[in-house]
């Protein structure tokens, strides 16, 4: 089993920035692929980003590319997601996942869920 944790969350006004950072235990973490999804009141659960388990491989949904990062440090067992040019659209619970070796934008492939870090972007 592999248990995960966000931490990073929390108020920022419009342009500012936030890194969330997912901290995992209980696996290989270099086994698994990273994602990141947000949840916005009374809206679906959406893809953020995603990186592959060697990092080599990133995806991005549209809405964040070139304002947020994915990265890992497998030394660390910790994902992060570095957020800039945050915009009040991007408010929302923030959670991690993880899969096994291969990223996905599809929530229900994931296997493992944090319980979610509050991102509020104040315009």
């Amino acid at each position: 089993q592999v248990q995960l944790v966000e931490s990073g969350g929390g108020l920022v006004q419009a342009g500012g920035s936030l890194r969330l950072s997912c901290a995992a235990s209980g696996g290989t973490f270099s086994n698994y692929a990273m994602a990141w999804f947000r949840q916005a009141p009374g809206k679906e659960r959406e893809f953020v980003s995603a990186t592959s388990w060697t990092g080599s491989t990133t995806d991005y949904a549209d809405s964040v590319k070139g304002r947020f990062t994915i990265s890992r440090d497998n030394s660390k067992n910790t994902a992060y997601l570095q957020m800039n040019s945050l915009k009040p659209e991007d408010t929302a619970i923030y959670y991690c996942a993880a899969r096994p070796f291969r990223t996905s934008q599809t929530p229900s492939l994931y296997d493992y869920w944090g319980q979610g870090t509050q991102v509020t972007v104040s315009s």
